[in-house]
């Protein structure tokens, strides 16, 4: 087994244990069916000489797995890889009209938003890091300090767009690791993600028309195209693969669409990255068709893998795919900083930004452009992933745990969010309802369809402390769908045949 696991001389990991690594390698042999579920694991003695670290390192490592849920523990047998949740299997769609958010979506996505920001529930699903350690919020803070003494005259300024200079010039200097070759005057300076979405939708659209989304899809999108006059398609999306680009192919050949939001890398909410021969491939039907497709980066520096995947947009040729993204899920969620790199549409972007929230903080831009010029962001994105990783691992094993027999998950690559599928008599608009009335809150899989689809499903987020409070409510979640469906918990199937249908949906 020695020869499937990279080094644990990682010169590109080197602040790493040594059992961080070995658990990491481990994990990776895992998911990619070196290991299988049901093989076990070497013992602690062999592994210990196998990899040349010592005993403690090695029951380090496997306790960490196990954490993880991706091993467990056999009395006198040893360490055994855990069989795996089944997996989603593609939702065809049928090619209907343009799709009108129903009322009573846009009613439950309200609901829902109250309740995720009461601090007094147990969030399951809110896509925003909840305690301090997941933001570097004391080296910030320090920065802004310095830069208050030293330069004062920061708070009596306005960086009028595109922006703050040195903010942009460090963006772009960043791009390059998704791959994408900017300049920092390609960059425009946003209130968020949120803020570069909207416009973006306002320049390449108008009242009326057609804007392409993945399904399931980003709920929040969808209260936003309504409030433009912008009509949604749903387009058939892959759990595994994203958008199903022969499908996509012929909408766009039938001129059904105006423009495109989609979420290639990290896709909230299944959690998806699309390979890297799909993503030239929605490049270029973009150029070739000369429709617009609005990239959201949100997640794409929290892929897990150490090699990122590179955006669509670095294969970009004439300016037709708009990226956006911010820091507010990785680095300070209330700087609400955000940035859009449009393409042909730049210029435009400028301008409507300018008489729209006409500019952000002079001090909030400069102490991010100082810490991402230090080298901390680095060093944070890198204790994110794993952490990330993790929580999402120890998550599906709860589920696979708790939840009814039957219960399907996709198994995101970078990100927090993943989405679930419950057997049928499982309504996740009910189980929001019962749960509510405990303080928890869970996210119904209908809001994330303009149609109200997915009533059997949910997205659930891995970006809390994995405290008591966070556990016992995902197990009272398992509970509630259990006496929903009539289903004890625990995986419905057999390792063979939950492997079966991972081949099926690859």
């Amino acid at each position: 087994m020695a020869e499937m696991l990279t080094p644990l001389t990682d010169a590109n990991r080197a602040g790493d244990t040594r059992y961080n690594l070995l658990a990491d390698n481990l994990a990776e042999a895992i998911r990619r069916g070196t290991l299988p579920a049901g093989s076990r694991l070497p013992s602690v003695r062999r592994s210990a000489q196998t990899y040349s670290v010592s005993i403690n390192t090695v029951v380090a490592a496997y306790r960490r797995l196990e954490d993880r849920g991706l091993i467990e523990a056999r009395p006198q047998s040893g360490f055994y890889v855990r069989t795996a949740l089944p997996a989603l299997e593609v939702q065809h769609l049928p090619h209907g009209p343009a799709a009108e958010p129903a009322d009573d979506v846009l009613d439950l996505i309200d609901t829902v938003f109250a309740a995720q920001i009461n601090p007094a529930y147990t969030n399951l699903s809110l896509a925003c890091p909840q305690a301090n350690d997941f933001y570097p919020g004391a080296k910030l803070g320090r920065i802004m300090s310095s830069l208050l003494r030293r330069q004062p005259h920061l708070i009596g300024q306005y960086a009028l767009p595109p922006g703050n200079l040195p903010l942009r010039q460090q963006i772009a200097r960043r791009s390059l690791a998704l791959g994408m070759m900017l300049e920092a005057s390609d960059i425009t300076l946003t209130h968020g993600c949120m803020e570069a979405l909207q416009l973006a939708l306002r320049v390449t659209t108008q009242p009326g028309d057609s804007v392409g989304l993945e399904t399931p899809t980003y709920f929040y999108l969808l209260p936003l195209l309504a409030s433009l006059g912008l009509k949604a398609v749903e387009i058939p999306t892959d759990p595994q693969t994203g958008l199903s680009l022969d499908a996509f192919e012929l909408m766009l050949n039938e001129k059904r669409l105006n423009a495109v939001i989609a979420m290639p890398t990290a896709q909230n909410p299944m959690g998806f990255t699309m390979p890297l021969a799909a993503k030239k491939r929605l490049a270029r039907l973009m150029n070739d068709h000369r429709v617009p497709l609005i990239e959201d980066g949100l997640y794409a520096e929290i892929q897990f893998s150490d090699a990122l995947s590179p955006a669509v947009k670095s294969f970009d040729k004439y300016g037709w795919v708009l990226f956006c993204t911010s820091f507010t899920k990785t680095l300070a969620p209330d700087f609400r900083i955000g940035w859009i790199a449009g393409g042909r549409f730049a210029d435009k972007l400028r301008k409507l930004k300018a008489v729209s929230s006409m500019t952000e903080s002079s001090l909030l831009s400069q102490t991010l452009a100082v810490f991402l010029e230090s080298g901390g962001y680095d060093h944070h994105l890198r204790s994110l992933r794993r952490r990330y990783e993790a929580q999402v691992d120890e998550a599906r094993a709860l589920i696979a745990q708790y939840f009814p027999q039957g219960t399907r998950s996709t198994r995101p690559m970078g990100g927090f969010v993943f989405w679930v599928d419950f057997p049928e008599g499982v309504d996740t608009v009910a189980l929001f309802k019962q749960l509510i009335e405990e303080k928890i809150c869970m996210t119904p899989g209908t809001l994330y369809s303009p149609s109200g689809r997915y009533s059997n499903g949910l997205r659930l987020s891995c970006c809390y402390p994995f405290d008591v409070r966070y556990t016992a409510a995902l197990a009272r979640l398992g509970q509630r769908a259990c006496e929903m469906s009539g289903l004890p918990p625990g995986l419905a199937q057999t390792t063979d045949d939950a492997r079966a249908d991972e081949t099926r949906t690859s």
